[in-house]
């Protein structure tokens, strides 16, 4: 694990703001690459393209983070991996920057950068605002391309079609996109962006609102798939990766640590199954580390952890256990 970040760079007072709402910034770098490098397959035609190339792009990650455990899931899904190279970063960073701390020398073996801050100041000089990940990274070039998360798992499956497996599921169906649409976006709103703005509440009126929110959400979501084995009906859709990297981290991470106590993930029937379901499938349960998730919220939260002490538990045995929803 990485040591304590100096005082210089540290992460205090990033997260949390005394009296605040936390309000997450989601002005990313708008680039999407497309088909062809010109205007994409679906989508709004109004950001800078770059040709879908294999060999090309390099997608870095960390498995601590769930905005990048959707891409490592979408990518392996798809049948990416030798389309797309993939580059980990690990699960502590400070102020500056993720860093490839879990390579050799700490280097990342195709960038040879020792922070993805080089690649994103590869592009922009001056760039201003957090260092994030996933992020696709042009090879050639060792600049960033984009760090636009809900559009590279789109992306990956739209504009990179011709590479996909040739059993590839269907992670946007036609038939259900205007409501997999809606479910998605409440899905982020309330519980994919909700249990941060638990954790990161600046006050207590703040708290509690969030936690209300969030907490009627999952109700929602625990009545809605107890007569579905998926969010869509009978088949895995991106709506179920975006939640599904939520509730991996539920009892580990955002019911302690992000104070969203009100049950475990473990205590709802529907709820859990699924979670347990999806983990027990291909693509999904290979993805996720506790231990680096643990260790990323535990150690760079100081706002809310300043001793920095990992818990040991939960149990991950639990996530192997029998589930029954394929007679859903």
């Amino acid at each position: 694990m990485a040591s304590s970040p100096t005082d210089e760079h540290s992460t205090s007072g990033a997260y949390v703001h005394a009296g605040e709402e936390f309000d997450r910034d989601m002005d990313y770098i708008p680039d999407r690459i497309t088909r062809t490098g010109d205007a994409p397959v679906d989508g709004p035609n109004e950001a800078p393209t770059w040709p879908a190339e294999p060999g090309r792009y390099r997608l870095v990650v960390a498995r601590a983070c769930p905005w990048a455990n959707r891409a490592i899931i979408v990518r392996k899904l798809l049948g990416l991996e030798d389309v797309i190279s993939i580059g980990y970063c690990g699960p502590t960073h400070d102020a500056r920057s993720w860093t490839f701390d879990l390579d050799p020398d700490g280097v990342d073996p195709v960038l040879g950068y020792e922070r993805l801050q080089q690649a994103y100041f590869a592009r922009y000089p001056d760039y201003p605002k957090g260092i994030t990940v996933p992020a696709m990274v042009d090879v050639p070039t060792k600049a960033v391309v984009t760090n636009d998360f809900p559009w590279i798992t789109h992306d990956l499956f739209f504009e990179w079609q011709e590479h996909h497996r040739p059993d590839a599921p269907d992670l946007w169906p036609a038939d259900v996109r205007e409501e997999m649409e809606e479910v998605m976006h409440r899905i982020f709103t309330e519980v994919n962006n909700g249990v941060y703005r638990c954790g990161f509440a600046g006050s207590q009126e703040a708290y509690e609102k969030a936690y209300d929110r969030l907490w009627t959400a999952m109700d929602w979501l625990e009545e809605r798939l107890t007569d579905r084995r998926y969010l869509m009906g009978d088949a895995i859709t991106e709506a179920d990766v975006r939640l599904f990297t939520t509730l991996v981290r539920f009892d580990a991470v955002y019911h302690g640590h992000f104070k969203c106590n009100r049950n475990k993930l473990s205590e709802m029937p529907a709820l859990s199954a699924y979670a347990r379901d999806l983990f027990q499938t291909p693509g999904f349960g290979e993805t996720v580390d506790f231990d680096q998730i643990k260790a990323h919220y535990y150690v760079v939260h100081t706002d809310i952890n300043p001793t920095q002490i990992i818990p040991k538990g939960p149990d991950a045995d639990w996530w192997l256990t029998p589930h029954d929803r394929a007679s859903l």
